[in-house]
This record gives structure tokens, sequence and C-alpha cells, in this order.
């Protein structure tokens, strides 16, 4: 079981991954987020996932996730201080935000994933109190025709609602995040929350930890960054990079260079918004 996650076999096996990092954060006197259900989530294989040296290109301690996590978060506020009505977190994985953000009561928090994971999921946090309504659902994201159907749904009646993507893209062909984009504004989504990388990033991910990634290689590195989405402007973000120097995740040795200009640099967060 611990060798299956750590040579993965599908995206969705990363989940645990991500619910380790978020339990080590949360132990941290200066984290950056508390996330007390994480550690329910990783459970017995915490350990092993902390100790492998495949996890994270060049880190045992998952920083980059713990600073995609913590960007998130603010962006995630900020777009309900703007008016977001609705949340859909497609690809949810482990997420637990419904259970530790500060959240309005009456918010629809939707979330989908394979049907694996939904099932577990619902399983384990079947005692947790969520801090907004949550709905969950299983879909292949892969699949435009079922995508479709569900984001449809989830968005329907809602005023401004958001969509995450988080951890996701780079697994996904770049025909297939222009599908999914083109079903977002289909649906009526008014911000876009996901994570980007260079294709520099993606080259390096594939080239360390290839052999590990199985069937999940990173596949999309758009060149172009934000440009690549058609219909959508970037409202705001920032590097991965940069705010891992700021917050003091990240090794020494590559703090001094977050604060240069490069291509490393536009791998971060980004909150799109539809064009006007």
């Amino acid at each position: 079981m611990v060798e299956s996650l750590i040579s993965i076999s599908e995206v969705s096996d990363t989940a645990i991954w991500m619910a380790a990092y978020r339990a080590e954060e949360s132990l941290r006197p200066d984290a950056l987020f508390t996330d007390p259900i994480a550690e329910k989530l990783a459970g017995e294989l915490r350990a092993a996932v902390l100790s492998s040296k495949v996890a994270v290109p060049g880190s045992r301690d998952g920083w980059p996730p713990v600073v995609r996590t913590a960007l998130i978060d603010s962006l995630i506020t900020r777009s309900l201080t703007e008016g977001c009505d609705r949340v859909l977190n497609l690809a949810a994985g482990w997420d637990t935000r419904p259970y530790r953000l500060d959240l309005p009561p009456a918010l629809s928090w939707f979330e989908v994933d394979l049907p694996k994971i939904i099932d577990a999921k619902n399983r384990v946090l079947a005692d947790e109190v969520p801090r907004c309504r949550v709905t969950r659902g299983s879909v292949d994201l892969t699949d435009p025709a079922a995508s479709a159907a569900v984001v449809t749904a989830m968005a329907d009646g809602a005023r401004q609602p958001l969509v995450i993507t988080e951890g996701l893209l780079q697994y996904l062909e770049p025909a297939e995040v222009r599908a999914l984009s083109e079903i977002l504004l289909a649906a009526g989504i008014r911000w876009w929350i996901t994570d980007l990388w260079t294709p520099s990033m993606l080259r390096l991910v594939n080239r360390t930890m290839g052999r590990h990634l199985g069937q999940a290689r990173w596949a999309f590195g758009p060149a172009r960054g934000v440009d690549f989405f058609q219909g959508w402007t970037r409202v705001d973000g920032e590097s991965i990079f940069s705010a891992a120097a700021r917050w003091r995740r990240s090794p020494v040795w590559l703090r001094s260079a977050a604060v240069l200009p490069g291509a490393l640099l536009r791998s971060g967060v980004v909150r799109l918004r539809v064009a006007e």
C-alpha cells in the first residue's frame, strides 16, 4: 500500500501526499494554515510519504504544495469578499477547506473527483462538520460530456461561481484543458483559481519523478502562461517560488533566486476572471 502511494498509478494517488504535507505544516509554530483533519486523512501512511525522496522534486517537506495551498486559501477568501456565492472544486482530492476556512454557512461548496476518492472521503469525514454546505459527486474530468453536465448542474442558479482546479491541469493534455475552459465559460463561471507551471518545470518534474508518476506524468505547461486561456483574463496571483521565499518555506539556497525575474518564477497560482 505504501509503495503504491510512492509509485503512483493515477492522479488521484497524489491526494495522500497533499494531506501529509498539510498535516506536517499544521504542526509548525509559524504555520501558514491549520488543517486538523489532514492527520486523519494521511493516517499511518504519513510517515512513509514524508520520508520519501520522490514526493516533490528536491524536497522532503512538500513546501511547493504547502505554499500553493496557502495562496489558494487567500484567493478564495478574496473571491468571497467580492461576491462569490458558490465554489466548485474540481479534482478536490483530500482537500478540507470547507472544514477549516472561515466560510459563510449558507455558501454552497461542491467537490468532484473520481469515485474511489469521493467514496473514501465521505466515509472518513462522516463525523466531521463542515462550515458551509458541502455536496460531493464523482466524475471523470477527462470526459468532456460528463464534465459539462456536472459543472453545469453545480453552477446552476449561482450568480458568481468560482471554480478551483488545484493540482489538476498539469496532468491534462492541452486539448483537455482547452475543453475544460470552454465548459467553464459555457456554465457561467465567474472566477477560476488554478496553479500553472512553466514548460521548464514540466520537463523537470517528468525528468526527476517520471518513473514514479507512471500514467500520471505532467503534460500541461503552457509556454504562454495565462494567455493560453481564451475568454479569461488574469486578475491576480503570485509565484509559488516568490511566496515560498517570503514565508521561508523554500530551501535557503533558492530564496535569493526567488527575488530575481525568470521563467521559473512564472510557475504559480493565478485567479482568472471571465473576460469582459
